[in-house]
């Protein structure tokens, strides 16, 4: 993690140069020096991180460095802190500058003292490197080498493995069969993807010694990879496995160095051979090109199989015979069977003795279905004594076992493999999850955010920070380290978290990197030496210490109501915070102190009971992210246009019921709200006409939410939305269910927009409707069109998610669908008072999985055409008239056979 603090300094270092005040009595030159210095160890700090496990004396030199990184970064906050602190506006700012300026030179010269050290410091770390010969150490270590043969080694134990150790792959086996023995003729290649433990190997091993595959193939290799493979010693390998197999294999070639001729063995031996290849584990889509030439082609039916945590590996362009099988997590019961199998093996039908069978699933709901954690911890049970008590610790500390028992060393070195495979970059990000309770799920963009107000995320060429976030998060994803669930609601991103046992990983790495710590309310009493703070459960009051300066980030979860949270005193002690977390805390008031955390980036107020902001807000002028959704603040203070740097300001003030028109809230703000140029996202902002034309100014919005619009405001609101070319997201909410939307002056519509949502009437169609090719999502609400907007939407190419509610006017008896909507999933329709009859042709829709009907009193069947929507998963009828549900209620009913095959079909009638 040094490396990854080094990274954060050099950023911070980059954004702080823009300050003035570095130009003042050195300081700049000796950051300059300082930032020298981390560049010149970079290359060595990489591969010495990498090496350092096992090794007393590199790791101790690693630690060093990051020390140095953190003070640095300490002392050119608290620089910025007194120097932010006087600068004032008006004649009390002068007398605040004259007064302190003595005070204020005395400080300037203590920092570059400081800062000299520091650099000293750098420079001794770096010559204790050459003293204590490290260098050598990293060359010679073979921890690492230790690490990725033993879990090699865990690996192929999957050949060898009892059938009661495998359970609930039936389904995954037979297609991994079909695909293996049937089919295309030419060379294809299966990979199996997942988390790392999830059975990926077992599931390959099981198919691999198949007799029904060994009979059909005539020669077979298994592979496992390693992290640091060599492609020499990797075809060598395939060549041994080959020959141990073969009496007609040429012995000799296996002692072969050439990669040429390596290459040439394979192809002249597999020439006219029916083959089966499996590469476990594979790391890098880089190997597969250097593999895939020793490989032909003869169309016999040859098959090479991939295991792999990474989704990009798995769904490369391996050509026409690629499948892709994923290794999900254990539904529960399997998960249970299996975990009994494994620690009840002694006891009479592998049963659970009742004392235990609480504990017991707590213990299996901990391993979220991954198959090497229930083996091993199974394993690890079946040594323990039959005592409810000796069971309920383990439970209890999984975390310490996980981390200090070697029977379960397996998992850790497993799952470890995922963590040590990432690029530095996103070692922050990952480990930053320890930050939320475990089994708390996370909104992406809240994530993002965060990750920017850390520090973590840096603008590259062509790429914003948001964007950067995005590819960091989706990285993490495609590589099996996070577990991802897509909402419904258009208001809600896609929600990830971690697996249990991958944060029980990363909080014991966070803990000891001193990176989160996950505390109590007693441990702020203490020295604290974590850079961020958490707790999870706030059951007694906080009281914080004095030495509080090296904490950047505090968040707080699960707070009693009981206990208030002392934030005045807290404000105080965390001077120099930049992520402030208190979503859904107890608090009804901000103090005035908040307005001195001048290096606050992100402040997280969601679901909280504040009525107002204190005007001392607007001295925030680091603050990136401003988030008060759900909140009682109702007017935002005239200060809030001085926040020049802010990025996100997130107002969502709540809704209505679904099917009445003020669905959602909009928040009053200053007209000096326009002034905030750096602005990429606005929720839910009540409008007038200054800000209706001031928004113009604010080219770089990617999504803009605005409420209260008049008729007479559509000339503006068209011309300053036609300046954001970036635009990604649009709301508009007339004043209120009677007012018009003025939108058909629109010339060109954002080509960016993804999410369209129009609430209000509309006298037509917009002609540019149909121009909306990247739009996703669309959004009618209380439109009450006279004329037919479904041929126009039906032909958007992207179109996944369809709302229409009170669309048309109110004469308006029957809704026809067809064709078009190829891509269409979700589609509502709500407030049809009078609609009687709804068609769907055949071939419309073939990729719809959920359909709501709400509020269409008068409609007394089911759409016409339903059955044939066979991708329909979810029909959801609320406030449905008796004849509709009374036309699918029972076998002899009229329309039962039409909704039979949906598996879910949720009625319900007017209350």
């Amino acid at each position: 993690m040094a490396e990854a603090a080094v990274e954060i300094l050099k950023l911070s270092i980059d954004l702080l140069f823009q300050s003035p005040g570095f130009d003042y009595l050195g300081v700049r030159h000796q950051v300059s020096k300082i930032k020298l210095e981390l560049d010149s160890m970079r290359s060595f700090l990489k591969d010495a991180e990498r090496c350092s496990d096992g090794n007393e004396g590199l790791r101790c030199w690693v630690t060093q460095v990051r020390d140095a990184a953190l003070n640095a970064e300490d002392v050119l906050d608290e620089f910025l802190y007194n120097l932010y602190r006087v600068e004032r506006g008006g004649f009390i700012g002068f007398l605040r500058r004259a007064v302190s300026f003595p005070r204020e030179i005395w400080r300037r010269h203590q920092t570059v003292a400081l800062l000299k050290e520091i650099k000293n410091e750098i420079k001794e770390i770096a010559e204790r490197r050459s003293r204590y010969d490290l260098s050598c150490h990293i060359e010679e270590d073979h921890t690492s080498h230790h690490s990725l043969n033993y879990a090699q080694n865990i690996g192929e134990t999957a050949f060898f493995v009892e059938p009661t150790e495998v359970v609930g792959v039936e389904d995954e086996s037979s297609q991994l069969l079909e695909w293996l023995m049937e089919g295309e003729k030419q060379r294809s290649v299966i990979s199996i993807v997942g988390m790392g433990g999830s059975g990926k190997t077992t599931l390959a091993a099981r198919a691999y010694n198949s007799q029904a595959v060994k009979r059909t193939f005539e020669c077979f290799a298994w592979v496992s990879i390693s992290q640091n493979y060599m492609i020499d010693d990797l075809l060598r390998k395939i060549i041994n496995e080959f020959s141990s197999a073969r009496l007609d294999f040429p012995h000799a070639a296996s002692t072969t160095t050439n990669y040429k001729q390596l290459v040439e063995t394979l192809v002249h031996f597999l020439q006219d051979k029916r083959y089966l290849i499996v590469l476990d584990d594979v790391w890098s889509i880089f190997l597969w090109k250097q593999v895939s030439v020793a490989l032909p082609d003869h169309h016999n039916g040859n098959r090479v199989i991939i295991t792999t945590r990474k989704e990009d590996i798995a769904f490369y362009s391996y050509g026409a015979g690629s499948h892709v099988l994923h290794s999900n997590p254990l539904p529960e019961d399997k998960a249970w069977t299996l975990f009994c199998n494994k620690a009840f093996c002694n006891e009479a039908g592998g049963s659970c003795p009742p004392e235990l069978k609480d504990v017991a699933r707590a213990l299996v709901m901990k391993c979220k279905g991954l198959p090497l954690a229930i083996l091993a911890l199974g394993g690890l049970m079946a040594s323990k004594n039959r005592s409810e008590l000796k069971w309920k610790e383990v439970c209890d500390s999984l975390s310490w076992h996980i981390s200090n028992n070697p029977a379960l060393d397996e998992v850790k070195m497993i799952l470890l493999l995922s963590f040590k495979d990432l690029p530095h970059f996103l070692k922050n990000c990952f480990l930053y999850f320890c930050c939320f309770p475990i089994e708390h799920w996370v909104g992406a963009g809240r994530l993002i955010r965060i990750w920017m107000a850390e520090g973590f995320l840096e603008e590259k060429k062509g790429r914003s920070q948001e964007d950067v976030g995005k590819d960091y998060l989706r990285e993490l994803v495609s590589r099996n380290l996070l577990q991802v669930e897509k909402h419904n609601s258009f208001l809600r991103s896609k929600l990830c978290k971690l697996h249990d046992l991958m944060w029980e990983l990363a909080h014991d790495m966070s803990d000891r990197e001193h990176f989160v710590s996950v505390c109590n309310p007693q441990d702020l009493e203490n020295e604290v030496r974590a850079r961020r703070l958490s707790f999870h459960a706030v059951e007694s009051t906080l009281r914080p210490g004095h030495n509080m300066r090296n904490v950047r980030s505090f968040s707080v979860f699960n707070v009693k109501d009981q206990y208030a949270l002392p934030l005045d005193n807290l404000l105080l002690n965390f001077r120099l915070l930049r992520t402030l977390e208190l979503m859904d805390a107890p608090i009804d008031n901000l103090p005035r102190t908040l307005g001195k955390l001048f290096n606050l980036r992100y402040l997280g107020l969601k679901g909280t009971k504040i009525t107002e902001l204190p005007t001392t807000i607007g001295r925030l002028r680091n603050l990136l992210t401003l988030d008060i959704r759900k909140t009682l603040v109702k007017v935002l203070p005239r200060e809030i246009g001085k926040l020049r740097n802010l990025r996100h300001l997130l107002i969502y003030a709540g809704s209505d019921e679904e099917g009445f028109f003020y669905y959602i809230k909009g928040i009053k703000g200053p007209n000096s709200i326009v002034k905030l140029k750096h602005l990429r996202v606005l929720n839910c902002l009540e409008a007038n006409s200054d800000i209706v034309r001031g928004i113009r100014e604010l080219t770089q919005l990617r999504r803009l939410q605005l409420t209260n619009l008049k008729e007479e405001d559509g000339r503006d609101l068209c011309a300053s939305i036609e300046k954001m070319k970036d635009l990604h997201h649009l709301l508009l909410m007339a004043e209120n269910e009677n007012e018009y939307l003025q939108v058909d002056q629109l010339s060109t519509v954002p080509s960016n927009i993804r999410k369209l949502t129009l609430g209000g009437r509309l006298r037509d169609v917009p002609g540019w409707f149909c121009s909306l090719r990247n739009v996703i999502h669309l959004h009618l609400h209380w439109s009450q069109l006279s004329s037919d907007p479904i041929p126009c939407i039906s032909e958007l190419p992207v179109l996944e998610r369809l709302t229409l509610i009170n669309a048309y006017s109110r004469d308006k008896r029957q809704l026809c669908f067809n064709g078009g909507f190829s891509r269409l999933e979700d589609l509502y329709l709500g407030n049809f008072p009078e609609v009687a009859e709804i068609i769907i042709s055949e071939g419309t829709m073939p990729s719809l999985v959920r359909m709501t009907l709400h509020d269409c009193a008068k409609l007394k069947r089911v759409p016409q055409g339903i059955e044939h929507l066979r991708s329909l998963h979810r029909l959801n009828l609320k406030n449905a008239s008796e004849e509709l549900l009374g036309s699918i209620r029972g076998e002899k009913s009229s329309d039962y056979s039409r909704v039979q095959r949906i598996p879910s079909v949720i009625r319900d009638a007017p209350s």
